[in-house]
């Protein structure tokens, strides 16, 4: 349900104010320390950050997808990595079940997620699969009344915090692809679970990531989201068309501070004894980011606003991803040129946003896997 247009207002006041005062002072301090710091998670628990898109009837927001990602324009102004502390809270961690959990699911952890007394990760890529997911080889195999989960999933965003997993296990081995893929909510502490070490990143630091192992874990039954095995691949794709939009929301919060940052350089920075916002060359480089940026963001609020409205829109997430994802990157390459020696400088943020975008392009799917799943849509609905 949409908030009234005021309380909405205030929220997004209250998150530029937030962002302003609270998360880009502390950029520096985050990337330095690899961490965000534990009075700002506080604040964001305060704030209720945790549960944006959590129903209110489990304690959260509630917002639609048209809500969240304005909000996500204004979280986004800053290092994403802030944002990667409640990303899979209010993503792809909780929306499995939410859209398919039952009504004891919904109950047992829905309300946890939302005051962000527990953080939930997405457990879905393996070593060896990842772009093609389908071909998961983690098994949870039925043993009276569990089911008994073996193998490893890699790069879990959030795996060092997390006190729950959305796992996808397989869950008939017989079955090739994605029929045999069950979704299961697992609970951190059952014995047979392991982290691996915490993995160096290029960019992003602060948002944490690890390997999480399974090793005869025994999972209750009734874990198993909805109750229904071999449909988690839905579960999944479905949690993914809003991830998608998500993502490229968050592209579009970081393309809109580079170029605050990149026009108030230029607009300082002289050369010849003159400001380089005045030469021409300068100019194209910042009318080519904003008109980007705009694009991106007409785009998201469409596609946003059509999932709200119940139409199928796998297509257009797929477009957000792959367009936002790629012009971020954009973005923050020409920022570094407008800045020149000094955008190559650690001293200036957009050397930071450089490192920090590049993984926009690959997680959530690949813009080749983007590329794929709209061409493929555009064939099957021209063949009818």
């Amino acid at each position: 349900m949409a908030l009234d247009s005021e309380t909405f207002e205030q929220l997004l006041d209250t998150i530029r104010r937030f962002v302003r005062e609270k998360l880009i002072p502390n950029e520096v301090r985050l990337s330095t320390e690899d961490a965000v710091p534990p009075e700002i998670v506080e604040e964001m628990r305060a704030l209720g950050l945790f549960g944006l898109t959590v129903p209110e009837a489990y304690g959260g927001i509630g917002l639609t997808n048209a809500e969240e990602v304005q909000v996500l324009f204004e979280l986004c102004r800053t290092s994403p990595a802030f944002r990667s502390v409640i990303g899979t809270n209010i993503g792809i961690g909780s929306q499995g079940i939410v859209l398919d959990g039952t009504d004891a699911q919904k109950q047992a952890y829905l309300p946890k997620i939302a005051s962000g007394e527990m953080v939930i990760s997405f457990a879905l890529t393996e070593p060896d699969s990842g772009s093609d997911a389908a071909s998961l080889r983690t098994t949870a195999i039925r043993d009276g009344d569990v089911y008994v989960v073996n193998g490893t999933k890699r790069f879990i965003t959030n795996a060092p915090h997390a006190q729950a997993f959305t796992l996808m296990a397989r869950t008939d081995p017989s079955k090739k692809g994605a029929s045999g893929v069950s979704a299961f909510i697992v609970d951190r502490d059952l014995p047979g679970i392991s982290l691996g070490k915490l993995n160096k990143k290029m960019g992003q630091q602060g948002a944490h990531v690890c390997d999480v192992i399974f090793e005869n874990c025994r999972v209750p039954a009734d874990a198993i989201i909805g109750g229904k095995e071999n449909v988690g691949f839905k579960t999944a794709m479905k949690v993914l068309d809003r991830g998608r939009i998500h993502i490229a929301a968050v592209c579009v919060g970081v393309a809109e501070r580079l170029i605050e940052e990149s026009l108030s350089y230029a607009l300082e920075r002289k050369q010849f004894g003159e400001r380089i916002a005045d030469f021409q060359l300068v100019q194209a480089m910042l009318a080519d980011s904003r008109a980007e940026a705009y694009a991106a963001r007409a785009m998201v609020m469409d596609a946003a606003c059509r999932r709200d409205a119940g139409e199928k829109i796998g297509t257009e997430a797929s477009c957000c991803k792959y367009f936002a994802s790629e012009m971020v990157g954009r973005v923050a390459d020409r920022a570094v040129q407008i800045h020149g020696g000094a955008g190559y400088m650690a001293d200036y943020p957009v050397e930071r946003f450089y490192r920090d975008v590049r993984l926009f392009r690959i997680y959530e799917g690949t813009s080749q896997i983007q590329q794929l799943v709209i061409a493929r849509n555009m064939i099957r609905d021209a063949e009818g």
